[in-house]
């Protein structure tokens, strides 16, 4: 009974900030519409050398997806921080984690899988084979849920301070490096014709640990802010 009711509550979370998500889809779109400019103006910029552009794709593609999750982070508790909902949050029997865990696969569904379905079409752009397709959307699925649970860290120290979204952005990049890392060295691996199963593999053992420690960690952090 216990599991159904902490499901019950991730799946009400869920629902509710996509309802709210979706009543401001100026700001959905603003990541998705930041997210294909960055990637659509590289062959722009260095020229239509197709070898240039097949070897810089996985970097491109990543630093985009990482910049456009960073635009929406600073926003994933304000809201609910204005209006006094988070207090309630707070002050309610029901585990603090497993409310956190809903907003961040809520802020996932809202931010970070439209670039997952988008990534293969900017992909075209930089002449990527299908086998180095079909790994960076592998990579995406495992990097970007990690990007969201590490955001929300920096969103929930940040939460209420005057400037706090340059702080986010030197809390968060540093620890998203070593997914930049692991992610774009799997779909070079691929296009260079090497295992790519060490590169998915690390990426996948730090998903199940941001999913382990972040709700936890996040959580604390707003209870920081909130005192």
């Amino acid at each position: 009974m216990k599991k159904t009711t902490m499901f019950s509550l991730l799946v009400l979370v869920i629902r509710r900030d996509l309802v709210l998500a979706m009543r401001r889809r100026a700001d959905v779109l603003t990541t998705l519409v930041f997210f294909v400019m960055i990637v659509s103006l590289f062959p722009l910029g260095v020229g239509p050398e197709m070898a240039m552009l097949r070897k810089m794709a996985a970097g491109v593609l990543w630093v985009a997806a990482l910049l456009s999750s960073m635009l929406s982070l600073g926003r994933l508790f304000l809201a609910d921080y204005v209006d006094g909902t988070l207090e309630q949050m707070m002050l309610a029997p029901q585990s603090l984690s497993m409310l956190v865990l809903g907003k961040m696969t809520a802020h996932w569904m809202v931010s970070g899988l439209p670039l997952v379905l988008m990534a293969p079409v900017l992909g075209l752009q930089f002449d990527m084979s299908a086998q180095g397709l079909g790994v960076l959307i592998m990579g995406l699925l495992l990097g970007t849920p990690i990007l969201s649970m590490l955001g929300a860290i920096g969103a929930a120290l940040t939460l209420g301070l005057r400037g706090g979204g340059v702080l986010l952005s030197l809390l968060v990049l540093p620890l998203c490096i070593p997914v930049l890392i692991f992610g774009a060295g799997a779909v070079e691996a691929a296009s260079s014709g090497l295992g790519i199963a060490s590169h998915l593999s690390l990426l996948g053992a730090l998903f199940v640990l941001a999913l382990v420690f972040t709700p936890w960690v996040t959580a604390k952090a707003l209870q920081i802010s909130m005192e």
